[in-house]
């Protein structure tokens, strides 16, 4: 096979994923892998930016470099300081980056993860195990906080309570809609309520501002005309591997791997081609999408297709629902990647 061939279709791919490689994959994304607070860059007209910037640094401070060498050890705790952090706000603020430089900043054991992706670990391991695996780490990072299912909020709340009474530090963010009147705060009110075990030990911190993915681009998800779906991802790839589907089939086959397993069926892609576009009818379906381009945005996945613009494959009816949260946040990676 030569780099000008389709790697393989995605609906090739089958991926197993144990609970020891799941684990080994909780670390930020690679466009996260040099993130630091100072690389943060706060935007001047929303001051929140730079008070979650330094309210991250007051946080990181439990942890300080041995002089004269690379050893850390957990310095002595400000009075006022908590053992959580809580960023609350829109899409495409900094809160991934803010995390993922306070990730960077701990001393091993550390895990860095999305909510699904900690749920997943639960269900492949077990729940003694998954405490027994995640005891100990100076800090539990979890990106996209999810409120969606009551089942798996209550297992982490469980699982939360038991590594920060083990000493373990919790940072975690949740997506607010931007331009959503009130559901800002009620993003707030319904995390502590929900992990209500361990609420008093969470400052809240509140991020404002525009999508840093939608300054600078287009408001749609970019397309390409039927046909040329293929050379375009060919070129996108630039000599690395990449696929070629049809967007149902894409759908389908997800349906028969579990979401914790998407992090293999993009692995090792630079690029994936979806022939055939339509808007997704089924809810299930849609979240299952929105799963896999969670995936590929952490991989950095470039995507090309034709047919309906991607973000434009969620319904009106998906939109006003209770998934609204996860659907925006899609939108905004899917504008992100194809253009």
């Amino acid at each position: 096979m030569t780099a000008a061939e389709p790697a393989a279709s995605l609906t090739s791919r089958a991926p197993r994923v144990s609970g020891t490689e799941m684990a080994s994959y909780l670390v930020p994304p690679r466009q996260f892998a040099t993130a630091s607070l100072d690389t943060y860059r706060p935007d001047p007209d929303y001051p929140s930016q730079t008070e979650a910037l330094e309210r991250m640094t007051a946080f990181a401070g439990a942890w300080t470099p041995q002089s004269g060498g690379g050893w850390f050890r957990r310095a002595k705790k400000a009075p006022a300081a908590k053992p959580g952090v809580y960023l609350d706000g829109g899409f495409g603020v900094g809160k991934t980056h803010l995390l993922a430089a306070l990730w960077h900043l701990a001393p091993r054991p550390k895990y860095f993860g999305t909510f699904i992706e900690y749920t997943a670990l639960v269900g492949a391991l077990g729940y003694r195990d998954a405490v027994g695996l995640l005891t100990g780490a100076n800090l539990i990072a979890i990106d996209e906080f999810e409120l969606d299912d009551p089942g798996d909020t209550m297992v982490m709340t469980r699982l939360l309570g038991e590594l920060a009474a083990s000493g373990s530090r919790i940072a975690a963010t949740s997506n607010t809609p931007p331009n959503a009147l009130g559901e800002g705060r009620f993003a707030a009110a319904d995390f502590l309520r929900e992990i209500h075990a361990m609420s008093e030990h969470f400052d809240v911190v509140r991020i404002d501002g525009l999508d840093y993915r939608r300054r600078d681009l287009e408001g749609s998800a970019g397309t390409v005309a039927a046909g040329e779906v293929a050379a375009a991802t060919r070129a996108v790839a630039d000599g690395g591997k990449w696929t070629l589907d049809r967007f149902d089939d894409v759908v389908q086959h997800l349906g028969t791997v579990h979401p914790s397993r998407y992090v293999k069926l993009v692995e090792g892609l630079a690029a994936v081609g979806f022939e055939g576009v339509t808007p997704l009818a089924s809810q299930t379906d849609a979240l299952r999408f929105v799963a896999l381009v969670d995936r590929l945005y952490d991989a950095q996945v470039k995507i090309v297709a034709d047919g309906t613009p991607l973000d434009a494959v969620f319904g009106e009816d998906m939109l006003a629902g209770g998934y609204r949260k996860k659907y925006l946040r899609a939108t905004s990676r899917l504008i992100a990647l194809t253009n």
